[in-house]
């Protein structure tokens, strides 16, 4: 054989090589895409902890039982909030539930963290949080001196994030039967400024600071880590921070959430399946404390599946990320912010994260969560 026709030759085995490849990944994506077509259809015969996770199982909850049940167009977006209109005025309005354990951790409680949590609901929706209820439900032989510590944590939260909390309900189960205390809060919130247009490649996506730090702070709360770390929960109101963002960048903002349960990877995956595109994300790009990355690196699971307390995920035109960063960096709960990442057109539907490596992998949802009760 000569020499050009072994280079030939090589030239076809790789050309070969490369199909198969190629091959290999498109049946991947079809599978995958065939999967998320098909009719949710919860499996189980009980609740498990995954359900609420905010992974795959709690989706797939929501879904075939509660939105099965309920549907109607306020609920059937699944956003944060059910938006509506009142006398010519856009409003929001979301409720969420709170049993993290242990009721205290460093960086706050379950009272700032229930107020934060709706604040952040409303703001990320773009609307002006206006007032909260409170729900409570408290075992028998709970100490008053922890009930007047929470309730004074959510005085001070509800004060900080400029809201009311106007309204409320009490109950007592028997000793035995809950956790100490649980919390439920409610808000409502007039639109200002909603986000502008639909998420379109080309859009940026920015968190607005490190990752994962509540998920790992209640971890090592519980004791179940022997790492000793000044970690805190990152708990805070967004409502001053997104205003910051929307101030600067208007209509250019297309989407904002904050990641909670299940982390960015959750939002990210939220944000492709929603808008029908791919959401391309760098690794080395996205803001992580070594603390938690260690802590992480532990417990084998990867610091986008970790829940924030006081993060949000926004995704802007192209042409806005750099003002949308440097407005996110003016202001003190979004000094850490960064750019993470660009909306593609290809997989739709798909989070891609190019690795440290040089590599690309698929970001799924996770069927439950590593870390549960963390809110």
């Amino acid at each position: 054989m000569t020499e050009r026709s072994a280079e030939w030759a090589e030239a076809a085995v790789r050309e070969h090589a490369h199909t198969e490849v190629a091959d290999r990944e498109e049946q991947v994506l079809e599978r995958i895409e065939r999967a998320r077509r098909r009719r949710p259809r919860l499996r189980e015969d009980a609740i498990t902890l995954a359900h609420g996770s905010g992974g795959k199982a709690t989706h797939t909850l929501i879904e075939a039982v509660f939105l099965d049940a309920f549907r109607n167009p306020l609920l059937e977006p699944l956003d944060d909030g059910a938006r509506f209109g009142v006398d010519g005025a856009s409003m929001v309005f979301t409720t969420d539930s709170y049993v993290v354990s242990p009721l205290f951790f460093p960086g706050g409680d379950i009272g700032d963290l229930a107020v934060n949590g709706t604040v952040n609901d409303l703001a990320v929706s773009g609307a002006e949080p206006l007032h909260l209820s409170a729900g409570f439900i408290l075992e028998e032989g709970f100490p008053v001196a922890d009930l007047r510590r929470v309730v004074a944590s959510m005085r001070a939260a509800a004060e900080a994030a400029g809201v009311d909390i106007v309204t409320g309900d009490t109950k007592v189960v028997q000793r035995g039967k809950a956790d100490g205390c649980y919390i439920s809060t409610a808000g409502i919130g007039v639109v200002r400024r909603p986000p502008g247009g639909e998420v379109r490649p080309g859009d940026a996506v920015l968190v607005s600071g490190p990752i994962g730090e509540h998920g790992v702070t209640i971890m090592l709360a519980r004791g179940e880590l022997d790492i000793e770390s000044d970690l805190a929960s990152d708990t805070a109101p967004l409502n001053g921070l997104v205003t910051t963002l929307l101030d600067a960048c208007g209509d250019r903002v297309r989407r904002m959430r904050d990641a909670t349960r299940g982390g960015v990877a959750t939002i990210l995956n939220e944000v492709a399946g929603d808008a029908g595109v791919a959401v391309v994300v760098d690794e080395d790009a996205i803001p992580v404390r070594p603390d938690v990355r260690g802590a992480c690196e532990l417990l084998g699971i990867d610091p986008l599946y970790v829940a924030c307390e006081g993060r949000m995920v926004a995704v802007v035109s192209g042409d806005a990320a750099g003002d949308a960063l440097a407005a996110l960096r003016s202001h003190p709960l979004g000094e850490g912010a960064a750019i993470v990442g660009r909306i593609g057109a290809d997989p739709p539907g798909l989070v891609l994260l190019k690795t440290t490596f040089g590599g690309t992998r698929i970001v799924d949802l996770l069927v439950g969560d590593p870390l549960p009760r963390i809110c």
